[in-house]
């Protein structure tokens, strides 16, 4: 769960994120939203990324709580469900798609909207415009993409020289098909990002909000910033991300300030490889998180990211608008 509150700051927001999926804690979710609702004023939005697979009840419930829905859904139904099948390997599509229909039918005029963050692999890299139709289809209007990357374990991933092995993506094939995809999208009225444009609607010299840092409370008690370091105790290679924790006996959080001066001095001003790049304020140095997990530093690089940014920047160019919904 991430909320992205704070005292000072008149934008009340909640955001639920894994581990996991999080309508499994669903009366914890219900009285999170009251709680936060008494203590905002009723000013709040709140926002959810979940895999889109719930009974009626938490349905029903979700239409009149949650202002931003984003189902993690694959695109069309044969891709998805060899990536997320049920436990019992029955397709999981069905359900989602039939969930996410009712939502979109039943929104009427609430302050609803529910939209689509779609993983792209090699398997469905070069079905991107195919996904934006099956999206349509469905009602959505606002898609994000996220390239394939690699898995958070107990060790960055330039140390595990299996993983490094087995971890195959085609970046240069997902950013031809975006663009085509991208173009496609705008012509029919929808919205279509990418990971790797995330800050392309802006200037910035940090790349998110885990610069701020923004607070992720995670499940085991501790307060994160970034959504790839989900569990405080047992961070491992990530735990620079781990900047607070509960102490019971205070009923506050205990805070680690140098922890707090390194995240938010990690900006493009300080990246010796960002200081030449043309994308530099429209990328912030790329996402902390991979970086840690991937070359286990806040500041290092993935070469081939850097590249396909760039070329992102000449192809599409910067947003003429903020995004209308950030990155989830």
């Amino acid at each position: 769960m991430c909320l992205q509150s704070r005292v000072h700051v008149k934008n009340r927001y909640i955001r639920f994120y894994g581990p996991g999926e999080p309508t499994q804690e669903f009366f914890l979710m219900q009285d999170i939203v009251t709680y936060a609702r008494e203590k905002a004023n009723n000013k709040l939005t709140v926002a959810i990324q979940t895999n889109g697979c719930f009974r009626r009840s938490v349905k029903e419930w979700l239409l009149d709580n949650i202002n931003i829905i984003w189902v993690s859904f694959d695109g069309t139904l044969d891709i998805h469900n060899a990536n997320r099948p049920f436990i019992n390997g029955k397709p999981s599509a069905p359900i989602i798609e039939s969930n996410i229909k009712w939502l979109i039918n039943n929104s009427l005029n609430r302050n609803l909207m529910v939209g689509a963050r779609v993983t792209i692999t090699n398997a469905n890299s070069t079905s991107q415009e195919m996904i934006v139709d099956y999206f349509i289809s469905l009602g959505i209007k606002h898609i994000w993409s996220d390239p394939l990357f690699p898995s958070v374990d107990t060790i960055s991933v330039c140390d595990d020289e299996k993983k490094l092995e087995n971890f195959h993506f085609n970046i240069d094939k997902y950013v031809d098909n975006y663009v085509k995809a991208y173009r496609y999208a705008k012509s029919k009225g929808i919205f279509y990002g990418s990971f790797l444009t995330c800050n392309f609607d802006g200037h910035c010299s940090q790349n998110c909000p885990a610069s701020i840092p923004t607070p992720r409370f995670t499940t085991d008690g501790y307060i994160s910033a970034c959504d790839l370091a989900i569990f405080g105790k047992n961070a491992y290679h990530m735990d620079c991300f781990i900047y607070g924790k509960w102490n019971q006996e205070s009923q506050a959080f205990d805070i680690d300030e140098k922890k707090l001066i390194q995240l938010r001095n990690r900006s493009v001003e300080n990246i010796e490889h960002c200081k030449n790049c043309k994308a530099k304020n429209h990328c912030g140095g790329y996402c902390m998180g991979e970086l840690m997990n991937e070359t286990g530093s806040l500041i290092g690089q993935k070469p081939q990211s850097c590249k396909a940014i760039r070329r992102l920047l000449e192809e599409i160019g910067i947003s003429d608008e903020p995004y209308p919904y950030m990155h989830p």
